[in-house]
């Protein structure tokens, strides 16, 4: 199955860059470029991406503000955040919106081929260490959102200690061995964890497990 892409960057060169990279994958298509986060909007409703790689900085609409709207529509795509610097508030803000995880753009081309087809494959993008220290910064001071659909107590014990992993950044294969089951059912857990906490996706279901007091954040250091 080919994974379609759409590049968001204010920059022609990082675009073409980006594009010969991933489209010398089989498995990889890039189906567009964007100049800003309006043209991606409007890009991502006609090509229908499955991943789109977004820019945080970009004029008029910014990276943080359209992911927040293209992740508000129905059947959503995937965005990862690209960003030349480790900046961790506009970073943050993007996880917030929606985004399933951030790379940053001096990250090496086989970093950035595996971040699309994991990103594609439903996991998130939370290993990155500076994804870690994001979560851990600033959801243990922001005041909790409104409750979503579900909550913690719709959740089994076995779930609760998926979710609890996710949020330390663990993988489908990682929490499969770690509970000594089959990644097929640690599937099978997410997919309910979503379900019944009334989230889009797994980054989402980690902001909550944070704000919910599942799991706590790391004291600075």
């Amino acid at each position: 199955m080919t994974i379609k892409v759409l590049i968001a960057d204010d920059q022609a060169l990082v675009r073409s860059g980006f594009r010969m990279i991933l489209e010398a994958r089989d498995d990889l298509d890039v189906v567009g470029e964007a100049a800003d986060g309006e043209e991606a909007i409007r890009l991502a409703a006609r090509l229908r991406p499955d991943v789109i790689l977004m820019d945080v900085r970009m004029p008029g609409l910014d990276g943080v503000a359209a992911t927040a709207r293209l992740t508000a529509a129905a059947n959503p795509p995937k965005v990862i955040i690209l960003t030349t610097y480790d900046l961790e508030e506009p970073l943050y803000a993007a996880l917030r919106a929606g985004a399933s995880g951030f790379l940053l753009k001096d990250a090496r081309p086989a970093e950035l081929v595996q971040a699309v087809r994991v990103v594609a494959g439903g996991e998130a993008l939370l290993a990155p260490t500076a994804t870690r220290r994001l979560l851990d910064r600033f959801l243990a001071t922001e005041p909790t959102p409104a409750a979503p659909a579900g909550s913690l107590e719709e959740l089994t014990e076995r779930e609760r200690e998926v979710l609890a992993l996710l949020a330390r950044g663990a993988s489908n294969a990682e929490i499969a061995t770690r509970l000594t089951v089959t990644e097929a059912t640690v599937k099978t857990h997410v997919s309910a964890i979503l379900r019944k906490l009334g989230v889009r996706d797994r980054v989402q279901a980690v902001v909550l497990a944070y704000d919910l007091g599942l799991v706590r954040a790391r004291p600075s250091s």
